[in-house]
């Protein structure tokens, strides 16, 4: 082999062989993070792509994500990974405006859409396509997205190819009862289509570094059910209690060989008879999550209401005590319920600091993050007379039994403010506390 020769089978892990082979014309590849599901097919696509532009034909490939705004830090990025591997990117172009990937010479094309803009995709004017990728498929709507989509590319096929092969990859839901279960498993009954279920074991090459295994074995150790979800990929139910109150470790005091740098502060504030809950976290240098003081006040069965003016006062009050215990560290974000109109501006109308509406979720897909967060064991919570409501709170927090077997589980709304906040919390700041679900 010649030093610009690149080996497949050094890159393709060798559980993957019978999809690289297989002829079908479908392909649902789920499975448990770090399983090189989506590596496997960015690889494919690539070699799929080489094999056309050495040939001078044009060919384009569709690469479709649930939201337009995940696409560049997704499957852009995992595209110019395949092709640095596979020693391609001096061949392409890669644009961001639009999101565009494409062949110098043949102007061949890896396309990238949202599927919540359905108008780009029903507008679509690629023609010479050869493959379509669905990443993060569980993420979508449901499967009409794919009914619409898949005739609109199929139809403007490649003259050079025999098929449009459609790839689908995804991590699976908690929730056995999702539509994305339903649906791949009438995928199964289709002889065209190949579903294979892949894991960080299957791992051959030696590709997972050893501070990643030790990362596992952490989310293994400190939440076993959470550990076979997000990397076995096993469908482990929702359950009624939503948290693991053991993975809020208690205690009186700071670390003080892993010192607080950093602040935020997140509300949800209320409305009527709803409670305002704001909780002051602090960030350390290793990334642990303290939970330091949180501020809580209800208008229930109160006649005279506070108005937004005062409850502002005593919200920067509370900060200003907060941050004086700790002078050394930065206020990074203060994030609060997008819903909220009135407490944003009247606070701003104050004190001239804005916060920062949270972009809210589904339920489900925002409670992640702090579950991900607890199974790496990095909260922790000040035993102090404030933070008594924050734990009482989350120990009470569940899902309604009558939604739990449905794709649209619904938490029981009543005294859960600071289980919001805390949400909005891990949220805003996932990327800064290197959260992925």
């Amino acid at each position: 082999m010649t030093s610009n020769e690149i080996k497949l089978s050094s890159l393709v892990q060798p559980h993957f062989r019978r999809m690289w082979r297989s002829n079908a014309s479908y392909f649902v590849l789920n499975g448990g993070r770090g399983s090189f599901k989506s590596s496997t097919v960015s690889l494919k696509l690539c070699v799929m792509m080489k094999k056309q532009t050495q040939q001078g034909h044009k060919a384009n490939v569709i690469i479709i994500r649930e939201n337009a705004t995940n696409l560049r830090d997704s499957v852009y990025e995992q595209i110019i990974w395949a092709l640095g591997m596979l020693d391609m990117t001096d061949e392409f172009i890669c644009r961001t405006t639009p999101l565009r990937i494409f062949h110098r010479r043949t102007k061949s094309t890896f396309y990238f859409y949202g599927a919540d803009k359905p108008e780009r995709l029903k507008s679509n004017s690629a023609r010479d396509v050869i493959a379509i990728w669905y990443e993060e498929a569980a993420n979508f709507k449901g499967p009409e997205v794919f009914d619409q989509s898949n005739p609109t590319f199929i139809r403007q096929k490649s003259p050079y190819v025999d098929k449009v092969p459609v790839y689908y990859t995804y991590n699976p839901p908690k929730n056995p009862y999702d539509w994305i279960n339903r649906w791949v498993t009438q995928q199964e009954l289709n002889p065209d289509c190949l579903v294979d279920k892949s894991t960080y074991l299957d791992d051959e090459l030696g590709f997972t570094v050893d501070q990643q295994l030790a990362l596992i074995e952490q989310y293994k150790k400190n939440d076993p059910d959470y550990y076979r979800w997000l990397y076995l990929g096993e469908e482990i139910g929702l359950g009624t209690n939503i948290y693991n109150m053991d993975l809020f470790h208690v205690v009186n005091k700071l670390d003080s060989g892993d010192p607080i740098l950093y602040m935020a502060f997140s509300v949800d504030t209320g409305h009527a008879q709803s409670a305002t809950a704001l909780t002051a976290y602090g960030i350390t240098a290793k990334l642990k999550v303290y939970v330091l003081d949180t501020f809580y006040y209800s208008p229930a069965h109160q006649s005279v209401k506070k108005a937004p003016s005062q409850l502002t006062k005593e919200i920067h009050d509370f900060i200003a005590k907060t941050l004086k215990q700790y002078p050394n560290a930065q206020v990074i974000k203060r994030t609060i319920d997008s819903a909220d109109g009135a407490m944003r501006n009247q606070y701003y109308y104050d004190y001239r600091v804005r916060w920062s509406p949270v972009k809210k979720l589904e339920e489900k897909d925002m409670i992640d993050y702090p579950q991900s967060l607890l199974a790496q064991g990095r909260v922790f919570v000040l035993d102090v007379p404030g933070n008594k409501i924050f734990l009482e709170e989350h120990r009470k927090y569940q899902w309604d039994e009558k939604t739990v077997q449905s794709d649209k589980p619904r938490v029981i709304k009543e005294d859960d403010h600071t289980c919001d906040n805390f949400k909005y919390f891990c949220l805003s700041n996932a990327k800064f506390l290197n959260l992925k679900v």
